[in-house]
């Protein structure tokens, strides 16, 4: 009795040991590829359009904007600032 406890204590070390080594090794080959990936790949950069943005805010109503710029100043206590309104 007391040997199959004794055998199944070290079944479990090993399993634990070998899940966190595999483990750590994922952490590992994740954090590697995310740094080749911005050392060595560029990113995408998208020009914004000057005409779209500035014809974006003038087609929200007055009154939506009021309201939008209303709850953004009740939810964070006067600190926070809209910059730019934007339908998706």
């Amino acid at each position: 009795m007391e040997g199959n406890f004794v055998e199944a204590l070290k079944l479990m070390a090993v399993g634990m040991i070998t899940v966190f080594a595999v483990l750590g090794l994922v952490i590992a080959m994740g954090n590697a590829l995310i740094r080749f990936v911005n050392k060595y790949v560029p990113e995408d950069e998208k020009p914004a359009p000057k005409a779209a943005a500035s014809s974006a805010s003038a087609a929200i109503a007055p009154d939506v904007r009021a309201a939008v710029e209303l709850a953004v100043a009740k939810i964070t206590g006067n600190k926070g600032k809209i910059e730019k309104i934007e339908k998706i």
